[in-house]
């Protein structure tokens, strides 16, 4: 166990205190103002990450039945950037997006995005917000089959 203290504007805690929790194992949280009356002071009681568990986590998602076939990582991030520099960030690019977290990037980015989606389809919180996204992109990736095109060239 060790403490982290930070002194940053009171508008950044929350973005602080995300990047914290998101890299360490974190118990106790404690804000107090700074002396020059302008800053927040974290304290934070933390220990490091059991990378094993996170990697584990990591092997599921990328694994997980509902991505077998999906597209890869560049292609998935080429058609995001396309569609947002249109101006399209619908639910399919919310879906998709959450997708792409939950397979390569880290918890926390993930869970955020998947948040995301569940917000934009008015569904209830769940435990695992990942499992979400996995089920609404599985039942997504099988009905654009059921409309795809039965002679691809």
């Amino acid at each position: 166990m060790f403490e982290i203290r930070v002194i940053c504007d009171p508008d950044d805690t929350d973005r602080v205190t995300s990047a914290l929790t998101a890299a360490f194992t974190a118990e106790a949280l404690r804000s107090y103002p700074a002396r020059d009356g302008k800053s927040t002071r974290l304290y934070l009681t933390a220990d490091h990450r059991d990378l094993n568990a996170d990697f584990a986590e990591h092997t599921r998602a990328r694994s997980h039945a509902a991505y077998v076939g999906a597209p890869d990582q560049r292609t998935e991030t080429d058609w995001l950037l396309s569609q947002a520099n249109s101006g399209r960030c619908d639910r399919e690019w919310w879906l998709r997006r959450a997708a792409l977290a939950d397979r390569f990037h880290p918890d926390e980015q993930a869970v955020y995005v998947a948040r995301s989606l569940i917000a934009l389809d008015g569904a209830d919180e769940t435990d695992n917000p990942r499992d979400y996204v996995r089920q609404q992109y599985a039942a997504w990736r099988e009905q654009n089959r059921s409309h795809a095109d039965p002679n691809p060239r």
